[in-house]
């Protein structure tokens, strides 16, 4: 069952989800369309997961669900993963492959591959200072307080 993010308790488990390009406003609407429509239905075991969603800088999905309601199990993990397969599908994009970094140059986000990301630590076009996006939280407090950091504080600081 959906309930709205702010609801739900920093233990959440979350699932991040990048998409190599930016979304246009309209996908955005179409996306939290399809997004409470899952989230109304996704279950575990018969039971119905309390579960949000954010959509931050029209770029990422983030999936959350409270365990001390009802935890994600493989059946249920894997019919969110067939979802955003489906999203993957209709609007054209990759969500799903983790070899990608997502980083601020300045106000804008920046998309590169993990490989072009290295290269570009190693030629100083960015550096351990550079905000990147570390999908690899687990919670709602991880995210709230290490999503969004200079690369030092994340897995990018090996880059440095």
């Amino acid at each position: 069952m959906y309930i709205p993010f702010e609801n739900l308790p920093e233990e959440s488990k979350i699932w991040i989800y990048q998409s190599n390009r930016k979304f246009s406003k309209e996908e955005v609407l179409a996306i939290e369309t399809d997004l409470q429509a899952f989230l109304a239905t996704w279950e575990s075991h018969g039971t119905g997961l309390e579960a949000s969603y954010q959509l931050q800088y029209q770029r990422f999905i983030i999936l959350a669900v409270n365990q001390d309601v009802q935890a994600a199990t493989g059946c249920s993990i894997d019919k969110s993963v067939q979802f955003i397969q489906k999203l993957e599908k209709k609007y054209q994009v990759d969500l799903l492959d983790k070899m990608n970094v997502t980083y601020k140059t300045g106000e804008h986000l920046a998309h590169k591959t993990l490989l072009d990301f290295k290269k570009m630590a190693k030629e100083k076009a960015v550096s351990e200072h550079t905000i990147v996006f570390n999908n690899l939280v687990n919670t709602i407090q991880e995210y709230q307080e290490c999503w969004e950091v200079p690369a030092s504080e994340s897995w990018h600081s090996r880059f440095f």
